[in-house]
C-alpha cells in the first residue's frame, strides 16, 4: 500500500469515528426499498399478496386422559408469484418435548426460593410425554404424503410443485397430552379442581397449523421456542368439536348447532341476551354449580364456524358460569360474552362482560369496527392470552369472594388487553415471532387510552410512574432496543409493552399532537386490516398520514437504546443597555453596593494603612470612582442619540427580558423541550420546544426566551410527559431533595444457646405436668 493511499484511508477512517452523532439521519438505509408489495407512504401496494389456509378439523377431547385427538383438513392456496416446492406447518405443541430445541436451549440464572407448585412444575417439564404425536399426512385422495419433522415443524412434499394461483388439499391427524397449565408455564392447557374433581380445558396451539409464507421471509422458519409467538395465514375454519355431554364449549367462531347443544332455556337467554343493556345469565351459578356435582355420560359435538380469521382456540369445562350482552355498533350487534367457573365469583359476573363491551368499543373507535360477531373472555389458569374472538386470563377473587383493588383492576385491565389483541394481531396480522412490540406494544398504548374511559384516574399500570419500574430500567446499561427479535429479548415486559406505550403515549401527546396522532394511526389499523405489515409500514404510514418527518423519534425510541434526561445547566439574564449613564452607571453601582462585604476585607479594616501615617500617599485615585457620572459620559450619550433614528431610539427602551437557556443532553434521546417560567408575581407560561432544537448539537443546545415579566423558577418537563429519568436537574434553581429516614430499635442477634435453655425449660414442666396428670381409666 503507499504512504498517500495509507494516508488518504486513515484520514476517511478517523473523519468518519470523529463525524459527530446525527440522531436525525434518516432511516433509508434501514428500511426495506419500497416496491410493489409495499409502498413508500406505508400503505400495501398493487402488487400485495397473501396466502389463505382453510381448515375443516374434527376434534375430541379426552377428559379421562387429558388428551386430544383430532384430523384436519386443510386447503392451502399459493396466492404468491413463486412456485412451492414443499410446505412447512407449525407444531407449536413440541414446545413441550423435552429432547427438543425449545427446551434445550433455556438457560437459568440460578436456582431461587420458589413454591412447590413451581418446583414440581420443573421437575414434570423435564420428562413430560408433549409434543404432537403425527399420526398420518395424507393427500385429498388419502395417499401418503412425505414429510419431515424439523423441531416444532414439519415439511411436507406435495406430488408436485404448488404453482402460483394453485391450491393443493391435505389432511393431518395427530394427538397430543395436555399439559397441567398450574404447573407448567403455558399458554394454553388444563386445571384441576381438586375440591369438586373438574377440569377446565383452555385450548390454543392445538392443531398442525401452516406457516407464513410472505415477500419477506418467504417461508416463514423460526422456530417456536416459547417466547416469540405466531406468524399466520388467513382462512376459514369449520371445527367440529366433542367434548363430555355436560361441558360447555366457548370457541372461535358462531355456533353452528345451538339446538343440539344448548338447552331450549340457554338459547332463550341468549336471544333475549341480544338485545339486553346489561349482561344476561345463560348459565346461572346455582346451575353451574349442579352441572359440575353430577358428570354425565356420553358426548357432544359443539360446530363452530369462523371466516377470515388466523386461528383458532377454545375452551371447555362443566364447571363454566355463562353470561352475554350484545352491543351495537355501527348496525351491528356483537354478542360479548365470558364464562368462569364458580371461583370466578363476584368478581367475573360484576366486570368481565362489561370489560369485553368497552374494548370493543373503544378500540373501534380509534381503529376500524370490530369485524367478527361474537367476543368471549375466559377465566382459565394462563396469565393472559388472545385468540380470534375468544381470550382467557386467570384473575380470581379469595375464596370468600373478596378481592383487593390489585385484583380488581388487574382483571379489567387484562381483559381489555387480551380482547384488545383483536385488532393487533389478529386482524392487523403482524408477526409475532419476530416483532413482539407490534402486537403487544401497540396494543398496550391501545389498552391504556381504553382504561381511561373506564373511568377517572384509572389506576393504569401499563404507564408506570416516573419511579421506579420502566424509568430504573431505562437508565440501566445491559438493555436492548424495542427493535430486538423476540426470542432475542432480555425483558420483554419493559422492551415489548412498556416502553413502546410510553413512546407511543409520548408521540400522541407532545409530539404530534391527539388530533393529528389519532389520524395516522387509524390509517394503518385501516391499511393493513387483514394483511401483514412489518414495522417499516408502520413507521412510513405514520409519517405520512401525520405530515411529519418522524425519523428521529423512531431511531431514539425503537433503534437504540438511549433515553430522557435533559437538564437546564444554566441561566443567563440579558436586558439592553440604554447606554444612558445615569440609568447604567447608577444601576451599577448599586449592584456593587449590595455586594457582601468579604471576610477578608472585614478582617482587614482594623489593620492599621500606610497612607493614613503618609498621607501624601494619596492622589486623584484614591478618591476617584469610575461609577460616577461625568460630563464626558454625559456629552457621549447626547452624541450618540443624535445618531439614532428614532425606531433606534425606541429600541434603546426596550424593557423586556432576555434569557439564554442552557441546556443538556445527558441521555442521549433527543426529544421536545417543555419548559415553565414562573415569574416574580407568581404567575406561569410554558414553552413547549420540538426536538428539532437538537438538530445541530444533539449534545447540548441553548434557547433564548424573551419575557415582559422577570423569571424566578424555571422547570424542564413539568408535566412528566417526556419520560425523563432525572427530574433533580430539571429545576432552575435546583429544589432540595426531600428525603425521610426510619428510627428502629436495635434488634438482638440469634441466642442459641438460650433457645436450648427455654426448649428444655417447657419439656421439664410438661414432664411434671403428665406426672400430676390423674391416671387415666
Amino acid at each position: 500500500m503507499t504512504a498517500f493511499r495509507f494516508l488518504f484511508l486513515f484520514t476517511i477512517t478517523v473523519s468518519v469515528l470523529a463525524a459527530p452523532r446525527d440522531p436525525f439521519k434518516q432511516l433509508d438505509d434501514v428500511w426495506p426499498t419500497p416496491d410493489e408489495m409495499r409502498r413508500a407512504s406505508g400503505a400495501p401496494g398493487p402488487g400485495y399478496w397473501q396466502q389463505q389456509a382453510d381448515y375443516v378439523i374434527d376434534v375430541e377431547l379426552d377428559e379421562a386422559k387429558n388428551r386430544i385427538i383430532g384430523s384436519e383438513t386443510i386447503t392451502y392456496h399459493n396466492n404468491s408469484k413463486d412456485t412451492l416446492e414443499y410446505l412447512w406447518m407449525q407444531l407449536d405443541q413440541n414446545l413441550f418435548d423435552p429432547k427438543l430445541m425449545a427446551h434445550q436451549s433455556r438457560t437459568t440464572s440460578g436456582l431461587r426460593d420458589q413454591s412447590f407448585r413451581q418446583f414440581e412444575g420443573l421437575l414434570k417439564a423435564q420428562q413430560f410425554d408433549g409434543g404432537y404425536k403425527i399420526t398420518a399426512v395424507k393427500d385429498a385422495a388419502g395417499k401418503p404424503l412425505k414429510h419431515v419433522i424439523v423441531q416444532t415443524m414439519m415439511r411436507i412434499i406435495p406430488p408436485k410443485p404448488l404453482k402460483p394461483g394453485g391450491k393443493i388439499t391435505f389432511s393431518v391427524d395427530w394427538n397430543f397430552n395436555i399439559i397441567d397449565a398450574t404447573k407448567m408455564r403455558a399458554r394454553m392447557g388444563y386445571e384441576y379442581f381438586k375440591e369438586d374433581k373438574n377440569h377446565l380445558y383452555a385450548l390454543a396451539q392445538w392443531f398442525p397449523r401452516m406457516c407464513a409464507y410472505t415477500d419477506v421471509t418467504g417461508w416463514q422458519n423460526k422456530q417456536y421456542l416459547g417466547t416469540g409467538e405466531f406468524a399466520l395465514e388467513f382462512g376459514d375454519y369449520t371445527v367440529r368439536i366433542t367434548a363430555p355431554a355436560d361441558h360447555i364449549v366457548a370457541s372461535t367462531g358462531e355456533l353452528q348447532n345451538p339446538e343440539a347443544v344448548l338447552t331450549k332455556v340457554q338459547r332463550e337467554r341468549l336471544a333475549k341476551a341480544r338485545n339486553a343493556k346489561k349482561p344476561v345469565f345463560i348459565v346461572t351459578l346455582d346451575e353451574a354449580k349442579a352441572n359440575e356435582k353430577e358428570k354425565a355420560k356420553g358426548k357432544k359435538t359443539w360446530i363452530y364456524k369462523a371466516d377470515n380469521v388466523r386461528d383458532f382456540a377454545w375452551c371447555s369445562s362443566r364447571k363454566f358460569l355463562w353470561d352475554a350482552m350484545g352491543m351495537k355498533l355501527n348496525g351491528k350487534t356483537i354478542m360479548c360474552m365470558s364464562y368462569w367457573p364458580k371461583e370466578g365469583e363476584p368478581l367475573w359476573s360484576r366486570y368481565s362482560t362489561h370489560a369485553v363491551a368497552h374494548t370493543v368499543e373503544v378500540f373501534s373507535r380509534y381503529t376500524f369496527d370490530y369485524p367478527y360477531p361474537v367476543a368471549i373472555s375466559v377465566n382459565a389458569p394462563i396469565g393472559g392470552m388472545e385468540y380470534p374472538m375468544l381470550c382467557w386470563q386467570r384473575p380470581r377473587p379469595e375464596k370468600d369472594g373478596t378481592y383487593s383493588k390489585g385484583t380488581k383492576y388487574g382483571l379489567i385491565s387484562v381483559i381489555i388487553h387480551e380482547v384488545g389483541h383483536n385488532w393487533f394481531p389478529m386482524i392487523v396480522n403482524s408477526d409475532e415471532r419476530q416483532w413482539m412490540w407490534m402486537d403487544e406494544g401497540i396494543d398496550s398504548f391501545m389498552q391504556f387510552l381504553t382504561e381511561q374511559e373506564w373511568e377517572e384516574d384509572y389506576p393504569s399500570r401499563i404507564m408506570p410512574q416516573r419511579i421506579g419500574g420502566l424509568m430504573n430500567y431505562l437508565k440501566q446499561e445491559n438493555k436492548m432496543p424495542i427493535m430486538t427479535g423476540a426470542d432475542s429479548l432480555l425483558s420483554t415486559g419493559y422492551n415489548a409493552y412498556t416502553k413502546p406505550t410510553l413512546a407511543l403515549n409520548i408521540l400522541r401527546e407532545s409530539v404530534l399532537g391527539r388530533e393529528q396522532f389519532d389520524y395516522a394511526f387509524k390509517q394503518y389499523a385501516r391499511r393493513w386490516a387483514f394483511k401483514r405489515p412489518t414495522p417499516a409500514d408502520f413507521f412510513r404510514t405514520m409519517e405520512d398520514a401525520s405530515g411529519q418527518d418522524l425519523d428521529w423519534f423512531w431511531r431514539g425510541w425503537f433503534y437504540t437504546t438511549d433515553h430522557t434526561d435533559i437538564s437546564i445547566e444554566t441561566i443567563h439574564h440579558y436586558a439592553v443597555d440604554t447606554r444612558d449613564p445615569y440609568k447604567e452607571k447608577t444601576a451599577r453601582k448599586n449592584k456593587r453596593d449590595e455586594e457582601p462585604e468579604r471576610l477578608f476585607q472585614k478582617r482587614n479594616k482594623p489593620l492599621p494603612k500606610r497612607v493614613d501615617a503618609f498621607p501624601e500617599l494619596k492622589d486623584f485615585y484614591n478618591e476617584y470612582d469610575e461609577l460616577e457620572i461625568t460630563e464626558k459620559d454625559r456629552e457621549s450619550y447626547e452624541k450618540m442619540l443624535k445618531g439614532l433614528s428614532d425606531e433606534e431610539k425606541a429600541l434603546l427602551k426596550e424593557k423586556r427580558n432576555f434569557y439564554k437557556v442552557d441546556l443538556k443532553n445527558h441521555g442521549g434521546l433527543v426529544m421536545p423541550v417543555v419548559l415553565e417560567a414562573t415569574f416574580e408575581d407568581g404567575s406561569t407560561k410554558e414553552y413547549r420546544l420540538p426536538a428539532q432544537i437538537w438538530r445541530r448539537n444533539p449534545e447540548e443546545v441553548s434557547k433564548l426566551l424573551i419575557t415582559e415579566k422577570k423569571i424566578t423558577k424555571l422547570e424542564l418537563d413539568p408535566h412528566r410527559e417526556t419520560a425523563d429519568v432525572d427530574i433533580e436537574n430539571n429545576y432552575f434553581p435546583r429544589r432540595i431533595r426531600e428525603n425521610k429516614f426510619r428510627l428502629n430499635k436495635p434488634t438482638r442477634p440469634g441466642n442459641p444457646l438460650r433457645d436450648k435453655q427455654r426448649a428444655d425449660e417447657k419439656a421439664k414442666r410438661e414432664a411434671e405436668k403428665k406426672k400430676q396428670a390423674p391416671p387415666k381409666k
